[in-house]
């Protein structure tokens, strides 16, 4: 364990500025990808949820070699470069590179159908204030951010239970998550999109509060526990002690249908008992409660659904769509280890006091990426579950570097965090 811990802190720190790029073409300011150059994929293109894991890595660099303040124009680069390209209707793009703007706007579809930049760049400012103390500069930018965060509540809550949806299963990170993959639009009240935008709304008060306006502040706060009411209300299970995605795709009441109009319906959702990782986001969140985060560290603790030797798997093995092979765009998360699943669920275990299990977790994913770079020269994007054999993408860097700061933590080191 000591020489893996070893062999990643000097793997990283040599090579964390890899993941830096200068401005280029329409990317006007400094920013960051989620690979070398030398690798296949990814090397060239600003992604949204990438930067963000990518900055909670550099600001762990920076406190393991005291270069405070190395990577922040990167970092604010990203969040800049972003607002650069949205307009008045509050649009983030979900991509960006030197060569456009990821876009797909099918026929008939309008401007607010499609998804957008994931609710994490709130975040990402807000993460990059706590670290630096400056606030000025997110100043002329919150405008913006305003503009952003309102568009996912005008255009993604479903009105009748409060939750977020996808607009369809383009790009929503965890590409073929079972519970959005392949389902009708605008159908999937998704636990991992609402927790990120309940870390969102809490991060737009933050920075108003930093900005000395306390009133608007304590709006955005409240509208973040609204949305955690309604991730209580329709996406915990009591049967199963878990939270699930929903499915919001049910027909309207109809008080002229016969059929119906006796006993309509009294629910607004339908849980998708499909369990895969996201079911601990609200852990990282803080959504969760004390006895449900109990209930929950039993199910994580299940080896026969997560709890693999190298990690959690992204879906529980038990599920028929359990699968492990290799794919690309979609990537694959039926099962493999993601770097960035190990850290998120690291944390909730971390966030509620759960430490034995956090450390062994972080010892998992060190173990993990010590034997990868120790036989391969590099690390990848997802593995296999019990063996740790990598599938695929040679290079990869982005969220597997988090492995820096769960290794912060197993020293009883100052740890750097998301906001």
């Amino acid at each position: 364990m000591e020489r893996y811990i070893q062999m990643l802190k000097e793997f990283i720190i040599e090579n964390c500025s890899q993941m830096t790029r200068e401005p280029s073409h329409i990317l006007k300011y400094p920013y960051t990808v989620p690979s070398s150059p030398n690798s296949p994929y990814y090397s060239m293109t600003l992604w949204d949820w990438d930067s963000w894991f990518i900055s909670v890595v550099m600001g762990q660099m920076e406190r393991d070699t005291g270069e405070k303040g190395r990577f922040f124009e990167y970092e604010a680069g990203c969040v800049r470069n972003y607002l650069d390209h949205t307009g008045e209707d509050g649009v983030v793009p979900i991509q960006i590179s030197d060569k456009g703007i990821m876009s797909r706007r099918l026929p008939g579809r309008g401007p607010f159908d499609e998804n957008m930049h994931k609710p994490m760049l709130v975040q990402q400012a807000a993460m990059l204030v706590q670290r630096s103390g400056d606030v000025e500069w997110v100043k002329p930018l919150m405008e913006k951010l305003g503009l952003f965060v309102n568009r996912y509540l005008t255009s993604h809550i479903h009105r009748e239970t409060g939750l977020a949806y996808w607009q369809s299963d383009f790009a929503v990170g965890v590409d073929n998550d079972p519970s959005v993959f392949y389902r009708p639009d605008k159908s999937c009240g998704s636990i991992y999109l609402n927790s990120l935008l309940y870390r969102e709304l809490l991060a737009y008060g933050y920075l108003w509060e930093m900005l000395g306006e306390v009133k608007e502040a304590n709006l955005w706060r409240k509208r973040a526990q609204e949305l955690a009411g309604a991730v209580q209300t329709h996406c915990w299970d009591e049967r199963d002690g878990t939270f699930y995605s929903v499915d919001l795709n049910l027909r309207p009441i109809d008080p002229e249908d016969w059929l119906h109009r006796g006993a309509p319906r009294t629910w607004n959702s339908l849980l998708l008992r499909v369990d895969n990782w996201s079911s601990f986001l609200p852990m990282w969140a803080g959504i969760a409660t004390r006895a449900q985060a109990e209930r929950m560290l039993e199910r994580y603790r299940d080896t026969r659904t997560f709890n693999a030797r190298y990690g959690v798997r992204t879906l529980s093995q038990l599920e028929k769509m359990y699968n492990l092979g290799a794919s690309n765009n979609p990537s694959n998360w039926l099962g493999p280890i993601w770097g960035v699943s190990n850290y998120m669920v690291f944390r909730g275990l971390q966030k509620y006091g759960f430490h034995q299990d956090a450390r062994e977790l972080a010892e998992k994913t060190v173990r993990l990426f010590g034997q990868d770079l120790e036989t391969n020269g590099s690390l990848h994007e997802f593995y296999h579950p019990d063996t740790g054999e990598p599938i695929m993408t040679h290079g990869f860097q982005n969220w597997d570097f988090l492995v820096l700061n769960m290794i912060a933590y197993l020293e009883d080191r100052p740890m750097a965090a998301e906001f």
